[in-house]
C-alpha cells in the first residue's frame, strides 16, 4: 500500500519536472512563504543526474524544516524548481524563469553540477541572491572574487587532492598519469593536483583530456605505459574510459585506477548504448581500482539537528526514490541536499533575527535588497551545525571542510579503505582491512628498476693478487740480492742502484694490480648511499688517483731505468763511431792506402771498450723521466680531480619469476673532466718514450760495453715492454666495458712485463754468480782479485790498439820492401848490360881504366844509396819490429 503511494507520489515529481514553474504547495493558514529557487539535473545525456536522488532528500528537509516550531516561527519555506538537465545553457534559463516570474525568490538552492552553477553562480550576484549548492565540486566555484554569493555543502574536489598525494605517498608512486574530461570542473581540479604533486616531488608523466571520445586519451596512456592513472570525468563519460580500457588492455596486476568516488555503487552495470562494453568487461577493468569523495554521511551516527541519525536519514529517503538505492543517481549525496536546506533554514532564521533589529522583514526582499543580503550572507557563513553528512560549517569561500573517504573496488563491490583528515593531513586505514590488488600486491607506478653493481669475479682477483704477490717476493729477492753481491765486478759493471730503482718500479706496478682489483659497494637504490658515494670525502676518489700515480711512477721507475742504460749505451757508440772516423781519417793521412775496413771494426770496438759511464747519468735521465711524470700528474689532479663514477648499462630482465622486475647494471669506474685530453696527453708522451727506447735498443742490439755488461739483457726487456705495451693500450679501450676481461688483460700484461724484465736481466746474473764454486764467505772477494783490474784492463786495450797500429805499418813497409826490391833488381840487371856495352866500347875505343868509374855506373849507385836512406828512416827499429829488420837485411 505504502509502496503504490509512494510510486503515485515519484509519477507527480516527475510531471512536476517537465513544467517550467513547479506548483506552489498549498500554504498553513497564517503561515507566511519564503520561496526557493531551486535547480536539479534530472534527466540529460553525458552529465551527472544527481537530481534524481538529491530531489527527494531535499523534498524531505522541507517537510522536517516546516515541522519545526522553534524555527522559522510564522515561515514556511517553499521550493520552486525544474530540471537543468546538467546543461549552462538550459540552467541559466531555468535560472531567469525562475526569478522573474512571482513569487519573490529568497536564495536559490542547487545547481547540482558544476558546469552549471558555474554560470548560475556567477551572475547570481547580479540579483543580489544567495546560492547553496550540493553536489558541485569544482575548485573553481573557490573563487570569492568571481562567486561572491556562493556556498555549498558539497566539499570542493581540491579536498581530493590532498589524499590523492598521501595515497601516492603511502604506495610509493612517485610517477602518476592524469585523464580527464574537458570540462572546467576537473581542468581546475588537476591544476591543483598539480601543485601539490610538485610540492611532493611527484611527477606527472603524461596528462590527457577528451571532450566526447575518450579513446584516443587512452591509447595514449597505453603508449606511455602508464601504471598510476588518475581520471577525472563524470559517470557516462567513465563508462567509456574503462571500456576503452578494456580494449588496450589498460588494466590488471600493473595498473591501478584512482577516480572518483560519488558514483552509484552499481554505475558500470548501467546499460549505456554508448558503450561497446558488457558489465562484466567493465567490472574486469575496474578490478582494484581506488576511489575518493568527500565524506557525505556522518560516521559517528548521532542524532543530528532534525533529530534524525544518519541511519534514520536513509531509511526514511529509501521509500521516496523510484527505485533501489544504489541505480539512483544522486543518492550518495543526498545527505548534502538534505542538509543544505537545513543550512538555508537556520541561515534564513538568524537573517529573520537582525533584520528584525532594523525594522526589515525577509519577505520583504528584493533583488536590489544589499542590505539584506549582506545580513543574509553573514548568516549563513556563521552557521555550523551537526547535519547528516557530518559538521557543516563553512570557510571564507564558502567552501565545506570534510573528511576524504577512500574505497576499493573487489569482485564488483566497494569497500571502505580508510580517511583521510584534512586536519592532520594523514589517511586513517580502517582496522583489519584487507587490500585487495590482482596479483596480490599494489601495482608499481613503473617497471621496478634494481641497480645491480658489476664486480670481479673472486676467484680472478684474488688470482691476480697472488700472483702479483708473487712478483712482488721476486722483485724483493732480486733487490736483496742486488745488495748482497754489489761488491762483484759483475755486479757492479751493471750498475747495480740502476737496477734497484728498476725493482722498486716494477713493484709500484704489481701493487697497482691489487688497487684496480679493489671496488666499492656504494652504488645502491639509496640516495643516501648515493650522496655518500659522491661525496669529496670518500676513500674511492683518492683510490682512482693513486690507481694512475702509482701506475705511471713505477713504469717511469722501471722503465727508465732500462731506457737510462740504452740511452748511454747509444751515446757512447755514437762518440766511439765518431772517434773510429778521426782515427782512420789520421791514419790515410800517414800513407796512400786502406788495406780494409775491419780493422776499422776492431778499432771501433776497442773504443766503445774504453768508455766510461757515470752513474749520474743514468739518475739523471731516469729523475727527468720522473719529474715529467710528476708535473703531468699534479696539473692533472689539480684541475680535474678523478672521482668514482656508475657507468650504467642497458636494462636487463629479472631472470627470476618476479613480474614488472628490471636489473640495471653498473660498473665503476675512474672518470675525471676531460679525461680524454688527460688520458691523449699521457699516451702520447709514453708512446713516444717507448718508440724511442725501441730505437735505441734496435741501434744498440749489436754494441757491447765493459761498464754496461747486461746492455743486450736491457735491449731485450725493452723489446718486450715496448710490444707489450703497445697491445695492451688500444685493446684496454676497446672492452673498456668488459670489467673482468680488461682487469685480467690488464693485471696479466703488467705481471708480463715485470716478470720478464726480472728475469732477462736478473737470472744469468743469478747463473753466472752461483756457477762458480762456492767457499767461505772470502769466497767472492778471491774472485774479485782473480779478475784483472780496471788499470790492467786499459793498458790491455792500449796494447791491443798499438799492436793493430803496428801491423798496419808493417804491411805498409812490406809493400815498399816488395817494391824496392823490384826497383833494385831492374836496376841491377840495367847496370849489367851498360857494363857490358861499355867493355864492348872500350875494347875497341880505348885500353881499360881501372881507377876510373863510369858516369851511368856512378849515377845508379848514387840512385841506390839515396832510396836505402829513404827505406831505412821509414821502418822501425830492430827492438820493435825483427821482422822488419828482416826484410832490411834481405834488402
Amino acid at each position: 500500500m505504502m509502496s503504490d503511494r509512494m510510486h503515485q507520489y515519484q509519477s507527480v515529481l516527475l510531471l512536476l519536472a517537465c513544467v517550467t514553474i513547479s506548483t506552489r504547495l498549498p500554504t498553513t493558514e497564517g503561515l507566511k512563504d519564503l520561496v526557493l529557487a531551486g535547480i536539479f539535473p534530472i534527466k540529460g545525456e553525458g552529465g551527472w543526474a544527481g537530481g534524481v536522488g538529491c530531489y527527494p532528500a531535499a523534498e524531505m528537509a522541507l517537510e522536517h524544516v516546516n515541522t519545526q516550531s522553534d524555527l522559522l516561527p510564522g515561515y514556511r519555506l517553499v521550493l520552486h524548481w525544474n530540471d537543468s538537465e546538467c546543461e549552462p545553457g538550459k540552467g541559466i534559463t531555468i535560472l531567469y524563469d525562475l526569478l522573474y516570474n512571482p513569487p519573490q525568490k529568497i536564495m536559490l538552492l542547487g545547481p547540482g553540477c558544476s558546469t552549471v552553477t558555474t554560470t548560475i553562480a556567477e551572475a547570481a550576484k547580479m540579483w543580489n541572491l544567495i546560492v547553496m549548492s550540493y553536489g558541485s565540486s569544482s575548485p573553481a566555484l573557490s573563487d570569492r572574487k568571481r562567486f561572491t554569493t556562493f556556498f555549498r555543502t558539497h566539499p570542493s574536489a581540491n579536498l581530493n587532492n590532498p589524499a590523492y598525494v598521501q595515497l601516492f605517498k603511502h604506495y610509493g608512486w612517485t610517477k602518476i598519469n592524469i585523464i580527464q574530461e574537458a570540462e572546467e570542473v576537473f581542468v581546475s581540479n588537476v591544476e591543483d593536483l598539480e601543485r601539490l604533486c610538485k610540492i611532493a616531488n611527484i611527477d606527472i608523466v603524461t596528462r590527457q583530456s577528451f571532450l566526447k571520445d575518450p579513446s584516443e586519451a587512452v591509447r595514449n596512456l597505453n603508449r606511455s605505459d602508464a601504471r598510476i592513472i588518475v581520471g577525472l570525468f563524470y559517470e557516462t563519460p567513465a563508462r567509456k574510459v574503462f571500456c576503452e580500457a578494456y580494449k588496450n588492455n589498460l588494466y590488471g596486476k600493473r595498473v591501478v585506477w584512482l577516480i572518483i568516488g560519488w558514483y552509484a555503487d552499481n554505475w558500470f552495470e548501467v546499460l549505456d548504448p554508448s558503450v561497446n562494453c558488457t558489465a562484466d568487461e567493465l567490472r574486469v577493468a575496474l578490478e582494484g581500482h581506488l576511489t575518493t569523495e568527500s565524506l557525505q554521511r556522518n560516521l559517528n551516527n548521532v542524532t543530528t539537528i532534525s533529530g534524525m541519525s544518519t541511519d534514520d536519514f536513509f531509511a526514511a529517503l529509501h521509500p521516496k526514490l523510484k527505485g533501489s538505492p544504489q541505480q539512483t543517481p544522486g543518492y550518495v549525496e543526498s545527505p548534502l541536499a538534505y542538509d543544505a536546506v537545513w543550512a538555508i533554514a537556520i541561515a534564513f532564521n538568524r537573517t529573520i533575527i537582525e533584520l528584525a533589529k532594523h525594522g526589515k522583514l525577509l519577505e520583504d526582499f528584493t533583488y536590489s535588497d544589499e542590505f539584506t543580503k549582506g545580513v543574509l550572507y553573514d548568516s549563513m557563513q556563521n552557521t555550523t551545525f551537526e547535519g547528516v553528512s557530518g559538521r557543516v560549517s563553512f570557510t571564507s569561500e564558502g567552501d565545506r571542510i570534510a573528511e576524504t573517504q577512500i574505497e576499493q573496488m573487489h569482485n564488483g563491490v566497494y569497500s571502505i579503505l580508510g580517511f583521510y583528515d584534512p586536519y592532520k593531513d594523514v589517511i586513517n586505514f580502517r582496522a583489519g582491512f584487507k587490500e585487495h590488488w590482482v596479483g596480490g600486491k599494489h601495482p608499481r607506478d613503473e617497471t621496478q628498476m634494481i641497480q645491480q653493481l658489476r664486480t670481479l669475479d673472486r676467484f680472478l682477483f684474488w688470482s691476480m693478487v697472488s700472483l702479483a704477490a708473487f712478483g712482488i717476493l721476486l722483485a724483493i729477492c732480486c733487490l736483496i740480492f742486488n745488495i748482497t753481491h754489489r761488491m762483484r765486478r759483475l755486479i757492479q759493471m751493471s750498475h747495480p742502484n740502476t737496477n734497484n730503482l728498476m725493482l722498486i718500479g716494477i713493484m709500484l706496478c704489481l701493487v697497482t694490480v691489487f688497487l684496480l682489483g679493489l671496488e666499492s659497494d656504494n652504488v645502491q637504490n639509496k640516495e643516501n648511499d648515493r650522496d655518500r658515494f659522491f661525496s669529496p670525502d670518500n676513500l674511492y676518489p683518492w683510490l682512482c688517483q693513486a690507481r694512475v700515480w702509482i701506475l705511471m711512477i713505477g713504469f717511469t721507475l722501471s722503465y727508465g731505468s732500462m731506457f737510462a742504460k740504452i740511452w748511454n749505451v747509444h751515446r757512447l757508440s755514437t762518440l766511439a763511431k765518431k772517434e773510429s772516423k778521426r782515427e782512420a781519417r789520421k791514419s790515410a793521412g800517414r800513407g796512400s792506402f786502406r788495406t780494409t775496413t775491419f780493422s776499422e771494426i776492431r778499432t771501433f770496438s776497442s773504443l766503445v771498450q774504453t768508455q766510461k759511464v757515470e752513474s749520474w747519468q743514468l739518475y739523471s735521465v731516469v729523475g727527468a723521466l720522473l719529474a715529467m711524470d710528476v708535473l703531468l700528474l699534479a696539473l692533472w689532479t689539480g684541475i680535474n680531480p678523478m672521482r668514482m663514477e656508475p657507468h650504467k648499462f642497458p636494462p636487463e630482465e629479472a631472470k627470476d619469476t618476479e613480474d614488472d622486475v628490471e636489473y640495471e647494471p653498473l660498473l665503476e669506474q675512474c672518470v675525471s673532466t676531460n679525461d680524454t685530453i688527460w688520458m691523449g696527453v699521457i699516451f702520447a708522451y709514453k708512446g713516444l718514450f717507448l718508440i724511442f727506447g725501441l730505437f735505441l735498443a734496435y741501434e744498440t742490439r749489436s754494441v757491447k760495453i765493459k761498464e754496461l755488461n747486461d746492455s743486450r739483457f736491457v735491449g731485450m726487456s725493452i723489446y718486450n715492454v715496448v710490444v707489450l705495451c703497445i697491445i695492451t693500450a688500444p685493446v684496454t679501450l676497446i672492452i673498456n666495458k668488459q670489467h673482468n676481461a680488461k682487469f685480467a688483460f690488464v693485471a696479466l700484461s703488467i705481471m708480463f712485463c715485470c716478470f720478464l724484465s726480472m728475469g732477462v736481466i736478473f737470472v744469468p746474473k743469478v747463473l753466472e754468480i752461483y756457477r762458480r764454486k762456492k767457499g767461505d764467505h772470502n769466497d767472492s772477494k778471491k774472485l774479485d782479485d782473480s779478475l784483472p783490474s780496471r788499470e790492467e784492463e786499459e793498458k790491455h786495450q792500449k796494447l791491443l790498439a798499438e799492436n793493430e797500429e803496428l801491423k798496419k805499418q808493417i804491411q805498409e813497409k812490406e809493400e815498399k820492401v816488395k817494391i824496392l826490391n823490384e826497383r833494385v833488381r831492374q836496376r841491377a840487371a840495367e847496370r849489367a848490360r851498360l857494363t857490358k856495352e861499355q867493355e864492348a866500347a872500350n875494347s875497341k875505343e880505348e885500353p881499360p881504366q881501372p881507377n876510373r868509374i863510369s858516369p851511368p855506373r856512378q849515377t845508379i849507385a848514387a840512385e841506390v844509396a839515396r832510396d836505402d836512406r829513404h827505406s831505412d828512416s821509414a821502418l822501425p827499429s830492430s827492438t820493435d819490429d825483427p821482422s822488419g829488420l828482416n826484410s832490411i837485411h834481405e834488402l
